[in-house]
Parts: C-alpha cells; sequence; structure tokens
C-alpha cells in the first residue's frame, strides 16, 4: 500500500495555478488509482548521483539538479525503481576496462550501501515477485541494471558476477559500438553488422540465469539479432517512438511489432530529445550541437581539467539558454502510439531521470501521478493503467525467470 502522502498530492504538489488546470474529480480518481496500482520506473542514473560526495538518497533534492530520491519516490507514489549502474564507452584497452569494471563495482557498492543505510525507506530486489512484496512493506523496491555491457571485457563469467550482485538487466552497448554488438548512436561505420559472437554468448547466459536482455541504445540491425538469439522477451528499459519523434534512439513501427510479436516490453523515455523533436533554429540547440559533438569525439583524450571544462560549459548552456521541454501529454501521444499499434500490453515507463530525462510538467518522480491523469483523461481504462505502469514489465520478468528455469533442467 502506498503512503497516504499521496492522497495529499493535490495540496502538497501542486501549484494553485497547476491544481485548476486538471479536473478536480478526475484527478482524484487518478491519484486512487495511482496510489493502488504497482508503480515501476525501470531507468534512472541516480548511482551517478550517489557518487558525488555528500549525496544523500534518503533526503529530499532538488530538480534539475537532482530527480530521484525516496523522499520524492514515496511522495509521488513510484513502488519500484531500477538503478542503472552507467559506465561510458571507451577505446578498448586494458586499462579502460579495468577502470569501467571498477566503477561498476563503485557504483553497485553505493547502491548496496544506500539501501542497508535506508532500511527504513527501500530494500534491494532481485526477482519479479519481490517488486509486489516490497511494496506491500510501504518501503521502495530497488532493482539494478547494468547500462552498457562494456565492464564485461569480454570475460563471459561476468555476466555471472553481475547477477550475483544483484543486476537483474544489461543494457548491451551505449552510444558507441562495443564487444557485444552495435550502437545506434555511433557515427563509425557498424563493426559488427549486429550482435558479435561474443554478445551471442552474453545474451544466452543472460537467458540462463534469468536476467533481462535491454535493447535501448541498439541499432536497427543488433536489435533484430537480438530477437533472434533471445530465448526470452526482452526489454527496451528506457526508448520511445521514432514515428512521432525521429531519432535514431527511438525504435521504429517494425521494431515494436517484433519486440511486442516476442513478448516484450518498450518502456517509454522521459528524455526531452526522444519525446519531442527540438526546435533547430535556436541557439541553444547550435551550443549543444557543438557540445555533442565535442563530448562524442574529444572526451575520452580530454585530461581532467579538459572534462571539468567541458562538463561547465554543458552546465553553464542550461542555464543560459533553457530549453522548453516537452509535456507529459507529448509523452503519452508515443503511449499511444505503441497501444494503437501492438496493444495496451507492450508499452511501460523508463524515465531516464539523473541521465537527461525530464519533462516540463514531470520534472521528477515526485511529479509521475501526471502521467497517470493523462492516460485517465485520455480514456484508459484502471486495468490498462496497471499495466503501463508495471504489469507489463513484472509479465516480461516472469517469463525471464521461467525461461531460466527452463534452461537450468536441460
Amino acid at each position: 500500500m502506498k503512503h497516504l502522502l499521496l492522497a495529499a498530492l493535490c495540496i502538497l504538489l501542486w501549484l494553485p495555478g497547476k491544481a485548476t488546470e486538471k479536473d478536480q474529480r478526475l484527478w482524484k480518481k487518478a491519484l486512487r488509482i495511482h496510489e493502488r496500482v504497482l508503480t515501476i520506473d525501470t531507468h534512472c542514473d541516480t548511482p551517478m548521483e550517489m557518487l558525488k560526495p555528500g549525496f544523500n538518497l534518503g533526503e529530499q533534492h532538488e530538480s534539475p539538479e537532482s530527480r530521484v530520491d525516496l523522499p520524492r519516490m514515496k511522495a509521488g507514489g513510484l513502488d519500484v525503481l531500477f538503478f542503472a549502474v552507467y559506465t561510458d564507452q571507451r577505446p578498448r584497452t586494458a586499462d579502460n576496462y579495468r577502470q569501467s569494471y571498477q566503477l561498476a563495482h563503485q557504483m553497485l557498492d553505493s547502491i548496496h550501501a544506500a539501501v542497508i543505510r535506508h532500511a527504513d525507506q527501500a530494500m534491494l530486489a532481485s526477482t519479479a515477485s519481490h517488486a509486489g512484496q516490497i511494496a506491500q512493506t510501504g518501503k521502495r523496491a530497488i532493482f539494478i541494471g547494468l547500462e552498457n555491457g562494456f565492464p564485461l571485457a569480454q570475460k563471459l563469467d561476468r555476466v555471472q558476477e553481475f547477477y550475483s550482485r544483484g543486476v537483474r538487466y544489461i543494457t548491451l552497448c551505449h552510444s558507441f559500438h562495443n564487444d557485444i554488438c552495435d550502437s545506434s548512436s555511433d557515427a563509425a561505420e557498424p563493426e559488427h553488422n549486429g550482435v558479435s559472437d561474443f554478445g551471442r554468448m552474453v545474451i544466452h547466459e543472460m537467458n540462463r540465469l534469468g536476467m533481462m536482455v535491454d535493447v535501448s541504445h541498439l541499432s536497427d540491425a543488433s536489435f533484430f539479432d537480438v530477437m533472434n538469439m533471445s530465448q526470452a522477451p526482452v526489454i527496451a528499459s528506457h526508448s520511445s517512438v521514432r514515428a512521432i519523434c525521429k531519432h535514431d534512439r527511438n525504435m521504429s513501427d517494425e521494431m515494436i511489432k517484433k519486440l511486442a510479436e516476442e513478448g516484450g516490453v518498450i518502456q517509454i523515455c522521459l528524455l526531452d530529445d526522444y519525446v519531442k523533436e527540438p526546435d533547430t533554429t535556436t541557439q541553444r540547440y547550435a551550443i549543444q550541437s557543438q557540445l555533442m559533438h565535442t563530448y562524442r569525439t574529444e572526451y575520452h583524450a580530454m585530461n581532467k581539467a579538459e572534462r571539468a571544462t567541458l562538463n561547465q560549459e554543458w552546465v553553464d548552456m542550461q542555464k543560459n539558454y533553457p530549453k522548453q521541454l516537452p509535456t507529459v501529454s507529448d509523452l503519452v501521444d508515443h503511449i499511444d502510439h505503441v497501444v494503437n499499434l501492438v496493444g495496451a500490453d507492450y508499452v511501460g515507463i523508463g524515465s531516464d531521470f539523473d541521465g537527461g530525462g525530464g519533462l516540463a510538467d514531470c520534472a521528477d518522480v515526485s511529479e509521475f501521478p501526471n502521467i497517470t491523469y493523462e492516460l485517465l483523461k485520455r480514456g484508459y481504462s484502471k486495468r490498462d493503467i496497471q499495466k503501463i505502469w508495471g504489469g507489463n514489465l513484472i509479465r516480461v520478468f516472469r517469463e525471464v525467470e521461467r525461461t531460466a528455469a527452463k534452461l537450468s533442467k536441460n
């Protein structure tokens, strides 16, 4: 059962101007539904924040500097969250493999330590059934995903190692090609033309263990290879719809249909550039494009001071040229598209908070009820809202576990 603080959202979280924009009868109904359904966000990058000195997951912070903490999860009625252990893609040297592997374990250490420190508010989860069980206690259920398979470093036994430390999905690659597969964002020519031989072994090992395969960030060819290789349904932990927002990171209708055909789920991302195409005529867009080009082409070769300077330029851009963010309505357009294309059984929500995610009227986890309100406003039933907020992900997770159990018998 969720905390009664949800019921007070009308008063505490919504300024009078905002509240009057809502149909109050529908808003109260949305809050009741949001309180009763199991709510799951499959992707946030908060572990990066947790490595910063002084960051306390148990204290309330302010967006946009921070978008996720336990008090705001409680306030926004979010029951279950997957913390992403993110490592960037680096040149494949022994030293970079070592550093990435160590960073992944450092983040894992921080997650485990935070859950222990705040045992009165959260519990670490490792199976699909844990999500609902922990939510029933009034605590937040914390799962772990590994974003980017780079720390595996061509060592298959590390899949088991990360699984033993609580990792329940691996996003196979990130913004550049790696040992496992090709990325959707890499400007270089495809390296494997899909999934590599090592990647095939990684997928089979994940199937064997009961670890979800995450296809967000993958190239189209890599995606279709995964669909042919995986014996269990897969997830896209934080992706949106290419037909609405043309971005390589988003999924085409053909991909969404294949994902649904195989029983998977696409978790719609709240990152603005994946929700709505940016206005390319603004000064903000010009500066951002140049900074992104520098990040992609020069960041790995920079020293610590140069990286700090570039990061500060990004912060200054955000401050001096604020972006007009998409809205929850724009986000739900993506959900509508998936539902109209393949049905309500194959879509969910993966915010990418603390990794770029955030909308004009959903800046952090405390504002998640706005999504439920928009779904209800558009005529979604309580049953469909339950599926979108968590039911679909749990269905996939259970099937992944069942596949692992079958494989263990062979």
